[in-house]
């Protein structure tokens, strides 16, 4: 109820009590009953409405651009592309009519959705070319060498085909890439004659890996393989273009930086300086490749935004200093921005002399953006910059979002701008008591920062790594702490001063120093290599918890309002996701050379016919397995005759038959037969024959029940321009039944017959 009575001001109103005396019990309370829920949707309103708020708008339509972009890559068959254009220029123009209306935000997320699915289908056009779909043997070639790779073992080449002669196959060739024996690759420019075995591109080694053979296509290449024989150089015949002039003009550059830095530098640290300098990184031996990515700092030997950053910053910094020693340029010029332009011309050669690579245009672009606002005194570090740089990259090259490097780039980007925008301001503000001045004076924020850097940028690339490489890096902020500053402060600037001082001779002190920082770089990435549960391995899992990951890292790092902690519980329920995933039971090679059968004691056994380092490899890694591909408990419980390999599996023993006469006996006994051979009628055990395998690649079984459920690469209806479909007279099953799985088997164990030998 009210009463009247007097204000501290002095005027007369009336004052409320809760609860009103005449309903309150006498020696009691009254019960308070208030409704939450209008008070939480207006909060969730106002924050919807700060989130869509001026000028928020624009770092999430290259998230809506990418996401067209992931709806191209998923679909089964290639759209149609002049459909995919006229529905994006629709709607682009439907959105700037109704700018002035309260559904604009809305209209441009749609737009920007359909402009990425259609620029993702021209560019796939564009670039379209021949893909070899069987392999060919003692192919005549001959063409122009684009690219040559010094790899550790192996050279490889990029050969632009002129003319091809094969008498099997009559699909044409653009380009080709071959291997061939150390120190034998032709030099870029050169026209040559040879004969090669060529094979199809690589495609995924197990159903949800990475796809190989469309890096390949995106790259215009359509085959791989070896060359056989001597390569003869030839005269060409018509000029080879002026792309190809200038590709021999930098390979003939980097091939130079090499040998100065071979008079000083050997061995890895050799490797490791031309990679940072020059993009080619295959030199590496695998010991410390491994231990590189073991440790975390992988990231430092493929050139990206990091590497971009030092090289613009030091010259960015180097040529301020510089024109600050005249007081007459500090007074009337603007040499920020002059030194701002140095950084970007330093930032360009950077990215011809690397090899202009997908990843290393990316990094470009974002530091380009941020030099040109400083160039036209804008902020340079915002989430507009970001957004900016992504969308040139996708439009450009719209197959980079599904490479790992773009996706690991921009996340760490994202994490790092957000706390530049956020968490810096907090840490850099000026401190309130003397204790905390006097740790902030001996650079307690700097440290702080590196700390807090390294941690975010670790975190928010986790989902990709764990996903594209199965392997997480407990020990990466160690790491990167104590080799980062060295690289950052040694080894980067010794590398540019090295580049500028080869013309005058004087850069043998300069490797010197950068070999100092890649020898700390080495003992640093090999102490944390070799300490307890430094390889974090993850089990293969599919691409749903990466884009639940995604989304929550975006929302993280785009939401101002509270609205942002959801995308902690996306990565929550992404995380559980990911570690709830079944493991296959049955692992069959697109050759069906090579099959893996998950035994009693939950590890993978493989039998073969001819062993795929790699694709074992490939297999282990994804099935968080620490064994190499040459361990030899890989063979337990496996056992091979002449006519094949049989081992315990789920249901029973699955069957690799290479011979005719050892199906008959499987097909009686066998819950499962892998074979290349012709099945005879009747056969009563399920099987997955050579034709199976042609058109659906590699195979992934899990045991549900009395069955197989199959996964494969490519399953009945997909038909890309990357991996055409193959043709087949019926669509293949996806369930194989287990002949007699409803009894107990008791025939599970092969009798001591039907095994002759073992391998």
């Amino acid at each position: 109820m009210a009463e009247q009575g007097t204000t501290p001001g002095g005027k007369r109103g009336y004052a409320g009590t809760w609860p009103p005396r005449a309903v309150t019990p006498a020696g009691g309370y009254m019960p308070v009953r208030v409704n939450v829920w209008p008070a939480f949707a207006e909060t969730l309103r106002q924050w919807v409405r700060a989130e869509a708020g001026a000028g928020r708008l624009l770092p999430w339509v290259p998230v809506a651009f990418g996401t067209g972009i992931a709806f191209y890559f998923g679909a089964g068959r290639e759209p149609v592309l002049p459909v995919a254009a006229a529905v994006a220029i629709l709607l682009c123009a439907l959105a700037i009519l109704l700018r002035r209306h309260k559904l604009f935000p809305a209209m441009v997320m749609i737009a920007a959705l359909a402009a990425g699915f259609a620029m993702a289908t021209w560019r796939t056009a564009y670039v379209a070319h021949g893909v070899l779909a069987r392999p060919m043997f003692s192919v005549a070639l001959a063409g122009f060498v684009e690219t040559r790779d010094i790899r550790e073992k192996t050279d490889r080449f990029v050969l632009r085909v002129v003319s091809m002669e094969s008498p099997r196959d009559a699909t044409k060739l653009e380009r080709v890439r071959l291997s061939v024996r150390k120190g034998t690759a032709p030099d870029v420019g050169s026209f040559v004659e040879l004969k090669a075995r060529l094979m199809p591109p690589l495609g995924p080694q197990r159903p949800g890996s990475y796809d190989f053979g469309r890096d390949l296509y995106f790259q215009g290449i359509g085959a791989s393989g070896f060359a056989m024989g001597a390569i003869g150089i030839r005269e060409p015949p018509a000029s080879g273009g002026f792309a190809l002039r200038y590709a021999a003009v930098m390979q003939n550059l980097r091939d130079a930086i090499d040998a100065r830095i071979r008079t000083t530098l050997d061995g890895d640290k050799r490797a490791i300086a031309t990679a940072l300098l020059t993009g080619r990184r295959d030199a590496i031996t695998t010991p410390v490749n491994d231990a590189m990515f073991i440790s975390g700092l992988g990231h430092v030997l493929s050139i990206s935004g990091y590497h971009m950053a030092v090289v613009a910053g030091v010259v960015f910094f180097a040529v301020r200093a510089l024109l600050a020693l005249f007081p007459a340029l500090t007074v009337g010029h603007p040499i920020k921005k002059w030194a701002a332009g140095a950084a970007l011309f330093a930032a360009a050669f950077y990215l011809l002399l690397s090899g202009a690579e997908v990843a290393t245009q990316r990094s470009f672009f974002m530091t380009a953006v941020v030099l040109i606002a400083v160039m036209v005194d804008r902020r340079a570090v915002t989430f507009r910059t970001l957004a900016v740089a992504a969308l040139i990259v996708l439009v450009i090259a719209p197959e980079a979002l599904v490479h790992p490097s773009f996706q690991m780039s921009f996340a760490a980007t994202l994490g790092l701008v957000a706390l530049v925008q956020i968490g810096m301001p907090r840490l850099m503000a000026s401190p309130d008591h003397s204790a905390t001045a006097r740790v902030a004076l001996w650079g307690g924020r700097e440290i702080a920062m590196l700390v807090m850097a390294s941690l975010v940028a670790g975190f928010a690339t986790t989902p990709y790594a764990a996903f594209h490489f199965h392997r997480v890096t407990p020990y990466g902020l160690l790491a990167n702490l104590a080799a980062m500053p060295v690289v950052s402060a040694v080894v980067m600037p010794a590398g540019l001063l090295g580049l500028l001082a080869m013309p005058f001779g004087f850069d043998g002190l300069f490797w010197w120093l950068m070999g100092l920082g890649i020898d700390w770089m080495i003992v640093v990435t090999q102490w944390v290599a070799a300490l307890p549960g430094a390889v974090g391995r993850m089990a293969a899992f599919g691409t749903g918890p990466m884009i639940l990951a995604s989304a929550g890292l975006i929302l993280l790092g785009l939401l101002r309002t509270p609205l942002r902690w959801s995308g902690v519980a996306m990565l929550l329920l992404a995380t559980i996701w990911a570690v709830r995933v079944p493991q296959p039971d049955v692992l069959v090679s697109a050759n069906g050379r090579n099959v893996a059968v998950r035994g009693g004691d939950g590890r993978l056994h493989l039998m073969h016919s001819a062993r795929d380092a790699f694709l074992v490899r490939e297999w282990l890694a994804a099935d968080a397995d620490a064994r190499t591909a040459t361990d030899a408990s890989l063979g337990d419980g496996v056992s091979c005759d002449g006519s094949g390999c049989v081992t315990q599996g789920p249901g029973g023993f699955i069957a690799l038959a290479t011979q005719a006469e050892a199906l008959e006996d499987d097909c009686e006994r066998a819950a499962l037969i892998v074979t290349a051979q012709s099945v005879p009628l009747g056969c009563a055990a399920p099987v997955i024959d050579a034709e199976r395998l042609r058109r659906h690649g590699a195979l992934m079984l899990r045991r549900t029940g009395g069955s197989f459920a199959i996964d494969a690469v490519k399953p009945d209806g997909i038909d890309r321009p990357w991996s055409p479909a193959v043709p087949g007279d019926t669509e293949s099953e996806t369930v194989l039944r287990i002949p007699g799985a409803s009894r107990p088997a008791v025939d599970a164990t092969p009798a001591e017959a039907d095994v002759q030998g073992e391998d």
